[in-house]
């Protein structure tokens, strides 16, 4: 099985510097341009399957990709929701210090450890197991596209590569329309 993941393209709220977490916005003009350009990208591949998150932004990169790449097959999945960030939601970057006592400082964000009804990184981490675990099972075989956000995509990627929670925020930004390919591995998920 080999897996590629892409970051949703950029949504109004990234545009405006806005925490948005599961509000659901629309990708901009060049959240739409960032698709379609991850897109040629991925033609190369023989993508047989392309798994969503359900929220606009990355519902639609997956549309535009799938409709570049003539994948048919788009499976939505609440596994890959974006992490829920409470009482942050819809505010702005520049709040985070005034609603989180702990802060992990990775190398272009700050990412918010609690804050009030905010999902827990652990939590978050659990639900990347489940669907890494789901679409093993699936498609053990197959070349699979992952069309998700920030940081479930993180953790995604500490999972495939047997990472922590914490460890997995350190890896590299995962930027808008960003293609992390996640190399074949021998850990399993579960």
């Amino acid at each position: 099985m080999k897996i590629f993941l892409v970051r949703h393209g950029q949504d109004e709220d990234n545009a405006r510097g806005i925490l948005n977490g599961r509000r659901d916005m629309p990708l901009t003009k060049f959240g739409s341009e960032q698709a379609y350009a991850v897109a040629q990208k991925l033609k190369e591949y023989d993508i047989e399957v392309i798994y969503t998150s359900p929220l606009l932004r990355a519902y639609q990169t997956a549309q535009i990709i799938s409709d570049v790449i003539a994948v048919d097959k788009v499976v939505v999945d609440q596994h890959l929701i974006e992490r829920d960030f409470g009482v942050l939601t819809g505010r702005p970057v520049t709040d985070i210090p005034r609603y989180a006592d702990k802060i992990i400082v990775s190398d272009k964000v700050n990412y918010f450890i609690e804050a009030k009804n905010a999902e827990s990184f652990s939590a978050l981490y659990y639900r990347a197991q489940e669907i890494l675990n789901k679409i093993q099972k699936r498609h053990p075989d197959s070349t699979i596209l992952i069309v998700a956000h920030g940081d479930i995509g993180k953790m995604i990627r500490g999972v495939h590569y047997g990472l922590n929670w914490e460890e997995s925020l350190q890896t590299p930004f995962f930027s808008n329309a960003g293609i992390l390919e996640l190399f074949d591995h021998p850990h399993l998920y579960n």
